[in-house]
């Protein structure tokens, strides 16, 4: 029957009534293997993490090579070489042996070379013999050494297990994505589709933005005004364990991209209809308070990284207001020329 309600409603176009109509069970069937696939693409790229650690590992000790971290204590700083190679750094404070090589120099250097001495019985020994020499700041480099180390048997394994699920996660979202993607479209009408497919599209382009100014920008600076902070407290910090270390990083690589992802949701409620330009530019005074409570749960417990990270997030948020507020003109400029 053409008057019968039911039957209009299954035949209603897409634009109108999104994709087909399914049971409870048959939802059920398809989140089932959303999950299925989801979790088994993120268990073959935290495998493929897993073998590769070592390489990812080096990437995330990049950003510690380039911090700015310089001396701050009075302690003496000695660099350790056996011809051209350097062996290790150290710091040695006034009381402890080393620094009776040391002298009252900051900086020194010691040189470990091999030298023959001979016996009573005419017998040539080759043995080692240190010799220290007073370096310059800016020969030693004038950087505080840090060290990443394990202190446990079971260090590695935990190293090895966040390296890959942190690493599993990032290679693995874009296909989590497509499959939730899939799970949720059908229920869609198609002017909805093509708003969440551009904002799939600039969600994935701001995150690797936001991964990438922590990576290069942020995170030096943050690591080392971790390092400086101990050393002005005349704490050392030329040791860090490896899975706080690595837990940081990645924490605080994928909480920038997250937070750079902030104008991907808000302007697509926006085009939607649930939020609107005037809703955003009053949670201004709320916004910025989320921004600085971001940068002090992500990022190091003192004042210039978390203000670092929270100027960005809040410019991206002013950004998404005025885009608002362009298309809320647009809008009005329409209804005033139909009307008219």
């Amino acid at each position: 029957m053409a008057d019968d309600p039911g039957e209009e409603r299954l035949d209603a176009p897409e634009e109108e009534e999104g994709g087909p109509i399914k049971s409870f069970l048959e939802h059920l069937e398809d989140l089932r293997w959303v999950m299925i696939k989801s979790l088994a693409t993120a268990g073959v790229a935290m495998l493929g993490c897993l073998l590769g650690g070592n390489h990812v590992v080096r990437v995330l000790e990049w950003p510690l090579h380039r911090a700015p971290i310089r001396h701050l204590g009075k302690s003496q700083s000695v660099r350790v070489m056996f011809g051209t190679n350097e062996l290790t750094r150290f710091e040695v404070s006034t009381n402890q042996p080393w620094a009776l090589l040391a002298g009252t120099n900051r900086f020194v250097r010691l040189d470990i070379v091999p030298v023959v001495v001979t016996n009573a019985s005419d017998t040539n020994l080759a043995q080692l013999a240190v010799n220290a020499y007073p370096e310059l700041e800016a020969a030693h480099g004038g950087r505080l050494p840090i060290e990443i180390i394990n202190l446990g048997p079971a260090g590695s394994f935990v190293v090895a297990t966040k390296v890959a699920f942190y690493g599993g996660i990032v290679l693995a979202s874009p296909f989590i994505f497509y499959f939730i993607a899939q799970f949720v479209f059908p229920a869609l009408k198609m002017r909805e589709k093509k708003y969440v497919y551009t904002g799939l599209a600039f969600s994935a382009g701001l995150f690797m933005v936001g991964v990438g100014f922590c990576y290069f920008i942020l995170m030096p600076v943050a690591l080392a005004a971790s390092a400086q902070y101990s050393e002005w407290l005349g704490f050392s910090a030329n040791q860090w364990r490896a899975e706080d270390y690595i837990g940081f990083v990645c924490k605080f690589m994928l909480g920038m991209g997250i937070g750079f992802e902030l104008p991907v949701p808000i302007l697509t409620l926006v085009k939607i209809g649930v939020l609107s330009y005037r809703t955003l530019a009053s949670a201004r005074r709320y916004v910025i308070v989320i921004v600085f409570v971001l940068g002090a749960v992500l990022t190091t417990p003192e004042v210039i990284t978390q203000v670092l990270m929270a100027i960005p997030l809040y410019l991206l948020y002013e950004v998404t207001v005025w885009i608002a507020w362009y298309w809320d003109r647009q809008e009005q400029k329409r209804a005033e020329a139909e009307e008219s």
